[in-house]
């Protein structure tokens, strides 16, 4: 399971890393043997094998690429969950330290109570704070949603 994780991970990292490769993906212009061919070479230059570039080559040639990247992710949270591990998203206003984001995990783990593999994403426009979904719960400590009910409340007013 670590192994074809690992793999299909690291395979995630090149689609996010390249606008090409997400082109290849989402474009339904190319065919599947033309989609394959550059899986193929990919994968082999990246050194993905096994059972992942199995996988992965046979998603070309049943011209699902656009569909891989939600499959690494279900595979993703399939294996959290054989191992006990709680998913967590935590989106900040900008790229956190590794002591902040070493104290979220500490802190996320006290609340879920068991393994917690943190995804961070980055959006600016939260000004500061921080979102967190773990499960179905959401915590909203961001600066955006402070100020829009701020102006909600003084809307209110008038």
């Amino acid at each position: 399971m670590d192994a074809v994780e690992g793999d299909l991970g690291r395979f995630d990292q090149l689609i996010r890393g390249s606008q090409d490769l997400q082109r290849l993906i989402q474009n339904p212009v190319f065919t599947a043997e033309e989609q394959a061919g550059a899986i193929g070479a990919i994968l082999d230059k990246a050194g993905v094998s096994g059972l992942a570039g199995n996988f992965i080559r046979l998603v070309a040639s049943k011209r699902r690429l656009f569909a891989l990247p939600d499959m690494i992710r279900a595979y993703r949270n399939l294996v959290s969950e054989a191992k006990g591990i709680v998913q967590a998203q935590v989106t900040l206003a900008e790229a956190p330290s590794d002591k902040v984001l070493n104290e979220i995990k500490a802190a996320l783990r006290d609340v879920a109570k068991a393994d917690v593999a943190v995804d961070v994403k980055i959006d600016p426009s939260l000004i500061g704070g921080l979102i967190v979904k773990v499960g179905s719960r959401m915590v909203d400590a961001s600066v955006r949603t402070k100020l829009n009910s701020i102006r909600l409340a003084m809307k209110e007013v008038r």
